[in-house]
C-alpha cells in the first residue's frame, strides 16, 4: 500500500474537518466526539512522528476502520466464553440470571429505600436485605458484605488484628489472581503474620506453640485454588476451634469460593459451605460472591455478631461497602437459593453443570457443522471430548466431563491467525489452544444459534 511522505503529511485532513464529515458520523455517534477526537489526534501524531502515513489517511472514508479498531477495543463487550473454564475470572467469572436484571430494573433505575428505613422514617441499614438471606442461608447469628472476598480478609483482619499477630499454615500462604498474595493483605491490613508448621504438614500443636499474648485470632484458609497431596496433615476447623476457643480467641476461615449448597448433588465433588464450617466452631466465615455461588462480585462475612459488628463499625468498610446494584443482584441470587427445588433451572452456573450429553453432542454437531465448509479442507475440524474446569480458584484439579470442537492446521501460524479472527468476531469467540489445535468447548456454547450466525463471518485465508 503505498504511503505518504514527510511533506505530502501536511495534506492530512483536520480533526475539526473529520469530526464534521459524513463517513464518520455513525462512529462519532456511537462513540462520542471527545473520544473520536482523541483517536484521530492519536492516529495523526504517529505517523507524523514516524514521518509516514498510509495513502488513505487524506480523505475522512479511509479513517473508519482504523477509529473502530481503536474504539472498540476500549469498549466492554460480550462474549462466547468457549474456553472450557466455566468461572474464567478474565472473561467476568459467573454469568448472572437474565431474569435478575428484570427484577432489580426499577431498584436501579429510580430511588429506592437503600438505607431508608420506611416503618420509622428514618436512616435504615443498606444490607439489611441481604443480611437476613444470609442469616438464613448460612445459620450465622450476623453477616455484612463488602466489594470482594479479599476485602473481607482484609477488613476482619484490620479490624481484630491489627498490630497484633496472627498465626497461618505455612501450607495455607496461597496467592490468589493477579499475583496478590495472602501475607501481602496480611500485611497491608495491618497484622503480623506468623508462619506456622510447614508447607505439607502442619500439626495442632504448631498452632498451640504459636499463641502468646499478642496473638489476635487463629486463621485456616480454605484450599479453594490449589491442592497438596501426597504425606500432607492440617488441623481441621473443629481442632482448630477448640483451641482457639480455650485461648479465649476466635477462628476465622477463607473459605475463598463459597458454596452455599453441597455440590454432590449436580457430581461435582463436596465443598464445604458456610453453615458446615460455623456448626465446626468457625467464629466467622469470609467467601465469594461471584464463583461457586454463581452471584455478582462480593466479599460475604457471616458469623458471631459482636465480631461482624466491630467490622461494621471499622471506618475501612465504607470504603469496601457494596454499592445498590451489586446488593440488589446479590439479594436476588440469594432468594433464588431460597428455591433450592428450582436452583439448577435459574441459576446459569447451575445450568452450565446440569447440560445433558444429548445437549453437548447436538451444540458439537451444529458448531462442526457450520464451521466445516468455512474452514475445510485447509483446517480440520473434529468432535472431541474435552475436560471442563470450574475455574477462579474454584474445585482445583477437579475437571467436568464435555464436548469440544477442534480445529488444527498442519500450521501454527494459521492456527494462531485463525484464534485472532475468532476474537475479532462481532460477539468474539473465545477458546484455547492446546496440542496443537483449537478447543471450542460447547458448555458456553450459548445462545446457541447466534454462536453459529457469529461464526459465518469466517472464511478460509486466500
Amino acid at each position: 500500500m503505498s504511503e505518504l511522505h514527510d511533506r505530502e503529511l501536511r495534506h492530512l485532513p483536520g480533526i475539526d474537518t473529520l469530526l464534521r464529515a459524513p463517513e464518520l458520523a455513525g462512529t462519532v455517534q456511537r462513540h462520542g466526539a471527545a473520544a473520536v477526537k482523541e483517536a484521530l489526534r492519536n492516529l495523526q501524531t504517529e505517523w507524523r512522528k514516524a514521518r509516514s502515513a498510509p495513502a488513505w489517511s487524506t480523505t475522512p472514508a479511509g479513517y473508519a476502520v482504523a477509529l473502530a479498531e481503536a474504539l472498540d477495543t476500549q469498549a466492554y463487550r460480550p462474549v462466547f466464553n468457549l474456553t472450557g473454564t466455566l468461572l474464567h475470572t478474565n472473561l467476568g467469572r459467573a454469568p448472572l440470571p437474565m431474569a435478575a436484571f428484570d427484577a432489580v430494573r426499577d431498584l436501579v433505575t429510580r430511588p429506592m429505600n437503600l438505607e431508608f428505613d420506611l416503618a420509622t422514617g428514618r436512616r435504615g441499614e443498606r444490607e439489611a436485605p441481604v443480611e437476613a438471606r444470609l442469616r438464613r442461608l448460612t445459620g450465622a447469628p450476623a453477616a455484612t458484605v463488602v466489594n470482594n472476598c479479599a476485602a473481607a480478609l482484609m477488613l476482619v483482619l484490620n479490624t481484630l488484628a491489627l498490630g497484633r499477630n496472627v498465626p497461618v499454615s505455612r501450607g495455607e500462604l496461597i496467592e490468589i489472581g493477579g499475583s496478590f498474595r495472602l501475607p501481602e493483605i496480611m500485611e497491608r491490613a495491618g497484622c503480623r503474620l506468623v508462619e506456622v508448621g510447614t508447607t505439607n504438614r502442619t500439626h495442632l500443636r504448631d498452632f498451640a506453640d504459636a499463641i502468646e499474648s499478642g496473638t489476635a485470632l487463629l486463621l485456616k484458609v480454605h484450599p479453594s485454588n490449589y491442592r497438596i497431596e501426597g504425606f500432607t496433615l492440617s488441623p481441621g476447623v473443629r481442632e482448630l476451634a477448640a483451641l482457639a476457643h480455650a485461648q479465649g480467641l476466635p477462628l476465622c476461615v477463607d473459605l475463598g469460593s463459597g458454596a452455599l449448597l453441597d455440590f454432590e448433588r449436580w457430581g461435582l465433588p463436596h465443598e464445604p459451605t458456610p453453615r458446615e464450617l460455623l456448626d465446626q466452631g468457625a467464629d466467622l466465615v469470609i467467601f465469594s460472591g461471584d464463583k461457586l455461588l454463581g452471584a455478582v462480585q462480593a466479599g460475604l462475612i457471616v458469623g458471631r455478631v459482636d465480631l461482624v459488628e466491630a467490622c461494621r463499625r471499622n471506618p475501612m468498610k465504607r470504603a469496601l461497602r457494596a454499592d445498590k446494584v451489586t446488593l440488589a443482584l446479590l439479594d436476588y441470587t440469594l432468594g433464588l437459593y431460597e428455591r433450592p427445588e428450582t436452583l439448577h433451572a435459574e441459576l446459569p452456573l447451575l445450568q452450565w453443570l446440569c447440560i445433558t450429553d444429548e445437549v453437548l453432542e447436538h451444540r458439537a454437531q451444529a458448531i462442526s457443522e457450520r464451521l466445516r465448509p468455512l474452514l475445510e479442507p485447509e483446517y480440520t475440524v473434529a468432535v472431541e471430548a474435552s475436560p471442563a474446569e470450574m475455574g477462579s480458584g474454584s474445585l482445583p484439579e477437579e475437571t467436568i466431563p464435555s464436548l469440544a470442537v477442534t480445529i488444527g492446521h498442519r500450521e501454527d501460524r494459521a492456527l494462531r491467525d485463525l484464534f485472532a479472527r475468532l476474537r475479532e468476531l462481532p460477539v468474539p469467540v473465545i477458546g484455547r489452544i492446546n496440542q496443537g489445535r483449537i478447543w471450542l468447548d460447547v458448555r458456553g456454547a450459548e445462545p446457541l444459534g447466534e454462536l453459529c450466525d457469529a461464526l459465518g463471518a469466517l472464511a478460509t485465508p486466500s
